[in-house]
């Protein structure tokens, strides 16, 4: 068996070396989806195709011309591989992860749009890990996102989307897994639909005093309930996950998303918090993106107009960028050497 560092990068310098021109990006694409054994969706024939035009196959037996990214979230995509790969890989690198704006200043596209539509599809694939039940000890409380409206705070606010938080609380300490929902308020059927969501049936259900949990967990897990309210202590106290999650939550979209979450796309945001917290031990960034570029080779395709919920006329039109719709340049290395020696300098 190949040792990990031979089915990922381990770091930047790999990370360019690997991936350098897009037919790289595909064959590590081929070998996510295939491994050796390559095979025909129509006929079934295995170790028959032969390669044409760099992103098709030819099947030797049906003659049918199979794309390399078929299936995926690069199908139909004009963004060449080694952009969307070097998105994945600054989407993994750092632990904040990072925005469209931020992105595409990095990588230097025309188009704003062009990254965000990356982004989400990558958060489309995250959405698809992590769909495993928790289990043993589990924190359950509820948080607020959003809101532009003064008010007041907690479960009256005005404005906020409210938030189901599940946290894994194990015997020998620190949090485990989380599971994030949106829930349409704290009302018996929303905290039942909730747990039987996000927990596994049998399990120690931890809540605060909200009487409304009484009865969402009657008959389906055992509960321990904690009443703030003149106990003489503080709700963070009782309740450590739960309130360490909300907060790592909140820090995370007013600093790396500077608060600009649209309430049609927050699943997709608590979908990448989640994945980046149940990953947050992992021993190897690199690690990190090959399981996004594997989940992503797994994930069907989606449209900008699929991830775009409402196509309504903005108030004001988004400035093109120069030069009218460009599409994104690849990333595959110049033929340049000391480009700034070129430089004529002026008498």
């Amino acid at each position: 068996m190949a040792t990990p560092s031979l089915h990922y990068p381990r770091s930047e310098r790999e990370f360019r070396s690997w991936f350098s021109d897009d037919l790289a990006c595909l064959d590590y694409l081929d070998w996510l989806r295939w491994g050796e054994a390559r095979f025909c969706h129509r006929c079934g024939c295995v170790a028959q195709t032969r390669a044409i035009g760099g992103r098709f196959w030819r099947c030797n037996g049906c003659k049918t011309r199979i794309s390399r990214t078929a299936g995926t979230i690069f199908q139909d995509t004009r963004t060449p591989l080694t952009v969307q790969f070097a998105a994945a890989w600054e989407l993994c690198v750092d632990k904040g992860g990072i925005s469209a704006l931020a992105l595409q200043r990095r990588l230097g596209l025309a188009s704003y749009q062009t990254t965000w539509t990356m982004l989400h599809r990558y958060r489309a694939a995250m959405a698809r890990s992590g769909q495993e039940l928790l289990t043993g000890t589990v924190e359950v409380d509820e948080t607020f996102l959003g809101g532009t409206r003064p008010g007041p705070r907690g479960r009256g606010a005005l404005g906020k989307t409210m938030i189901g938080v599940a946290v894994e609380t194990p015997p020998t300490g620190g949090f485990g897994r989380v599971r994030l929902r949106i829930l349409a308020d704290a009302s018996e059927a929303s905290l039942r639909a909730l747990l039987l969501d996000t927990v596994e049936r049998r399990s120690t259900v931890v809540t605060d005093g909200l009487k409304e949990y009484i009865a969402a967990t009657a008959g389906l897990y055992t509960h321990q309930r904690h009443i703030i309210s003149g106990s003489g202590s503080k709700a963070h106290e009782l309740l450590p996950g739960v309130h360490r999650v909300a907060s790592l939550l909140k820090r995370w979209t007013l600093g790396t998303l500077q608060g600009s979450i649209g309430e049609d796309h927050l699943e997709a945001y608590l979908a990448e918090f989640t994945s980046r917290f149940n990953r947050r031990h992992s021993r190897d960034r690199g690690l990190l993106f090959h399981r996004l570029v594997t989940l992503a080779a797994t994930t069907p395709p989606l449209t900008y107009r699929a991830l775009v919920q409402d196509n309504t006329p903005k108030p004001t039109p988004p400035i093109p960028p120069r030069g009218g719709a460009l599409r994104p340049q690849t990333l595959e290395p110049l033929p340049l050497a000391r480009p700034w020696r070129d430089v004529v300098s002026a008498p």
